[in-house]
């Protein structure tokens, strides 16, 4: 099993921890892992995206060309990555700001309102893990514990209370999934 996934949206988003989380999570599982972060010189509201991979064999090289899973967090990341979706790939996106949305009939996609949900929550920090619950629903290869053991790894120690409402978030990410073809 190899996944191949792109995260892309602002910076701000959580992009970035996003996939580092996943990352963690991956070799808390005992695959192969590669994080491949890119993202421009601002610190917020600046272009990111993450390239991560999970596989049971090793991995050649990070840098990849098209991707089984695209997760989109704004319109720029989605003009830019739809079409890098290997056909039979996976979209999840935010509509929150998106005015196209998604065209391509030869992937499966799913939506899920994040912004909204962690906004109604209170929690707008929590974006980014409804975002990662939505995806663990479509595509569950990694375990929910091992979330949290990635999320022990990537976050401070001194953040450590906040795990309980990460996780809560992830749950809800998996129950707000929507697919939309």
């Amino acid at each position: 099993m190899t996944e191949e996934i792109i995260i892309a949206g602002f910076g701000g988003q959580g992009v970035l921890s996003m996939g580092k989380i996943l990352a963690y999570s991956g070799i808390m599982q005992d695959q192969e892992v590669s994080w491949f972060p890119s993202y421009g010189p601002e610190m917020r509201g600046g272009t990111a995206n993450v390239t991560v991979i999970l596989s049971d064999e090793r991995i050649s090289s990070p840098v990849l060309n098209q991707f089984d899973t695209a997760i989109i967090l704004n319109q720029q990341s989605l003009d830019k990555f739809e079409k890098m979706l290997k056909p039979g790939g996976t979209l999840i996106y935010d509509p929150n700001g998106i005015i196209k949305p998604p065209t391509r009939t030869d992937i499966k996609i799913f939506m899920i309102e994040g912004t909204r949900l962690a906004a109604e929550r209170g929690q707008i920090k929590t974006f980014n893990m409804i975002v990662l619950g939505a995806f663990l629903k479509a595509k569950p290869i990694v375990k929910i514990e091992n979330i949290r053991k990635g999320l022990e790894k990537s976050l401070p120690e001194r953040h450590h209370h906040l795990i309980p409402m990460n996780i809560e978030a992830l749950v809800l990410g998996e129950q707000e999934l929507v697919e939309v073809r």
